[in-house]
């Protein structure tokens, strides 16, 4: 079987995939897009955005939309509109509880020194105007001039015991919405301070210089505030409060929640078919961010501004011909902001055949990012995700060729920019970001994400402009207005070239897959895996009758394909199991169970019997928790039984128990999501 395998990996690098030839689009077409793109005009857009602390219904978030308001009417995109949905934290868009606006007047953290027996300041720790950053996010009004204590995590009783934190700042290493029930609610603090560190990567903890976004609860009743102070403070003072020091501190925030809207901003090239002109593919990405947030996500939001830029202008010119689909843009608050808007906007849902997502595309070695062109998960079979493979893969090779000195034709590269390759990673499932929105069962709309991960400096005051490559730039934008402009164009005169790509990517895929088929124990496990993915991969076929792709003679070629694959590692079979009991969907509410600041399915199921399903924390070979409830949700369609759920996700992520998936879904119906 390995030799097999190597076999053939060996045969898809020589394979068209992995040359410097596009399936479905011409020479002409990659030299004028290539020509367009301008990696140094999207990150001057991004130096202005990184300037705007892009809080949701924040005066700066409104100063952002402005901005891209007033570049897309220039570049001469049509029928552009801001989108205001209300938001007063009772209305509800789907599973989206919409959250009030957030703004702040002022916001300073000092700490005091004892001169002739008066307190006077010394330190300013933190500043809402220098480092807007430091106070954190849906904190309220308050002030105090008191004493601080450590209390280590925050989160438990055990770390109160014999201290006394009323009317006192506690000091905390975990996020201050986990730490204010206890800290504030039941013992009376007057506030918090927090080291939260940054997510895990290789990096975590490497820089202490790093001030971490910080986040109270939106919807909490316990009003209070909190500031971020970097590890190297909260060091200082742990060594210092150990020798017996007193530590005076004085805060003093001006906020508030109040009724505001999510400004969702939009704009479209009409597509030129009027048959197919109502089909469109919508570019995405998320505009809200704390300042400076160059690469997450101000490199996102530029970059689709300038495909914006580009495509209007070579159409303008004649370079190009304007696309038979329309092809949207659409700049928003995250996750909450796309699942309101496919809510209370529900015909763009209904017209939306394709997303592409790009949600931090821009960072260069100091951030030690990834690259990845990642799916849509496996419970949405789609042609889509393999035509953004087709253009990851292209970019990968001419840039290899570019930094080896081989000169290709078209580097994608820029003049102020890096020339090292790109080296993205292609045909992952990564959850994360507006896509997962997109793809949940709600809506089943076939994704491309284009991402950086990890990135060390994400949420941090460190995510600048400096940390972002107008090359990289160029690259995504490239790879995203080359699949955007390849799908608007689909018809009957590309599907024998789509048909190629896909035997190519199906190729690929099953490679990808016997290298995970070692990594299982049982033989069960393993012809779960075999089944399930010669069942995706006939689906994956299937979805060309979306797009009107499919031929007749189609039939009979898949099954020789598909077949002979099959045949050299078997066909495998479902694992067993006789839970038969069958979920449908209900119609409503629409979206993913959790989204942003808030969680539907806590809310209605209560905190306390979520927290005592196992599928929530259960770590599988490939994926955790949050992508096991995910896809089940997702492969709920009325004809798969319980079994049939569970060993799909198994051969997805990793084997996981029936009666962790059998317990969830009884959880779902509970609540009135599924039935």
């Amino acid at each position: 079987m390995k030799v097999t395998a190597l076999l053939l990996t060996s045969l898809l690098f020589t394979s068209p995939l992995f040359s410097q030839k596009l399936h479905l689009m011409s020479d002409a077409q990659v030299q004028a897009f290539d020509a367009e793109l301008s990696g140094e005009s999207a990150k001057r857009n991004l130096e202005y955005l990184s300037r705007l602390h892009r809080m949701r219904g924040s005066v700066d978030y409104r100063t952002a939309t402005d901005f891209i308001l007033d570049q897309i009417k220039a570049y001469g995109l049509e029928e552009i509109a801001m989108i205001e949905i209300p938001t007063d934290g009772k209305t509800f868009y789907g599973t989206q509880r919409s959250r009030p606006a957030w703004n702040v007047d002022f916001a300073e953290l000092w700490e005091l020194e004892n001169i002739n027996g008066n307190w006077v300041r010394k330190d300013r720790l933190a500043n809402w105007e220098a480092i807007p950053l430091t106070l954190a996010q849906d904190s309220e009004s308050g002030a105090a001039r008191t004493t601080l204590v450590d209390v280590g995590s925050g989160t438990s009783e055990s770390d109160y015991a014999g201290k006394d934190v009323s009317g006192k700042l506690v000091l905390t290493s975990s996020q201050p919405g986990g730490v204010a029930p206890l800290a504030v609610k039941k013992y009376g603090a007057a506030g918090i301070i927090s080291y939260a560190p940054n997510q895990v990567t290789a990096w975590y903890k490497e820089d202490e210089n790093l001030i971490r976004w910080g986040h109270l609860q939106t919807f909490s009743d316990i009003k209070t505030f909190a500031f971020m102070v970097s590890l190297k403070q909260a060091r200082s003072f742990q060594t210092r409060l150990a020798r017996g020091e007193e530590i005076m501190l004085d805060a003093k925030v001006e906020a508030r929640k109040e009724n505001g809207s999510y400004d969702i901003l939009t704009g479209i090239i009409k597509g030129s078919d009027p048959n197919l002109n109502t089909e469109e593919i919508v570019f995405t990405c998320h505009l809200d961010h704390p300042r400076p947030g160059a690469n997450d996500n101000a490199s996102g939001c530029v970059a689709i501004m300038e495909v914006a830029r580009a495509m209007t202008k070579m159409i303008r010119e004649g370079q190009i011909d304007r696309p038979k689909r329309t092809i949207r843009f659409v700049w928003s608050p995250e996750i909450e902001g796309t699942t309101s808007l496919l809510n209370y906007r529900p015909e763009m849902a209904k017209n939306t055949v394709a997303n592409i997502h790009m949600d931090m595309v821009g960072g260069n070695a100091n951030t030690k990012a990834i690259f990845h062109v990642s799916r849509s998960p496996k419970s949405l079979p789609n042609f889509i995700n393999s035509i953004g493979e087709d253009f990851g893969a292209y970019v990968n090779e001419v840039s290899y060729q570019y930094a080896t000195g081989a000169n290709p034709k078209y580097p994608i590269a820029t003049e102020e920019g890096g020339k090292e390759e790109l080296n993205a990673t292609l045909g992952q499932f990564h959850m994360g970001s507006d896509f997962q929105v997109f793809a949940e069962g709600s809506f089943r709309i076939p994704s491309i994400y284009l991402h950086d991960w990890p990135d060390r400096y994400i949420h941090t005051n460190y995510d600048v402009p400096g940390n972002i490559d107008p090359t990289k730039l160029k690259r995504a934008a490239f790879i995203g207005a080359g699949s955007a402009y390849t799908i608007a164009n689909l018809d009957q005169s590309n599907a024998d070239q789509v048909f190629e790509l896909m035997k190519e990517a199906s190729m690929q895929r099953t490679s990808m897959m016997l290298e995970r088929l070692p990594m299982l124990e049982s033989q069960e496990d393993k012809d779960n895996l075999l089944f399930h993915h010669w069942e995706y991969e006939t689906m994956a076929f299937g979805s060309l009758k979306s797009f009107n792709l499919y031929k007749k003679v189609f039939d009979g070629k898949v099954s020789q394909f598909l077949t002979g694959l099959s045949k050299l590692w078997g066909q495998g079979k479902p694992a067993p199991g006789n839970n038969s009991k069958v979920y449908s969907r209900s119609d409503s509410p629409k979206g993913p169970m959790s989204v942003f600041g808030y969680n539907y399915f806590n809310d209605k199921l209560g905190a306390d019997k979520a927290s005592q399903l196992k599928v929530l924390r259960y770590q599988g070979i490939w994926g955790g928790g949050g992508a096991y409830s995910y896809e089940i949700l997702n492969l709920v369609n009325g004809t798969r039984t319980v079994t049939e759920i569970r060993n799909a996700v198994s051969a997805e992520f990793g084997a996981i128990p029936v009666e962790y998936v059998d317990y969830y879904l009884k959880a779902l119906a509970s609540i009135g999501i599924i039935r």
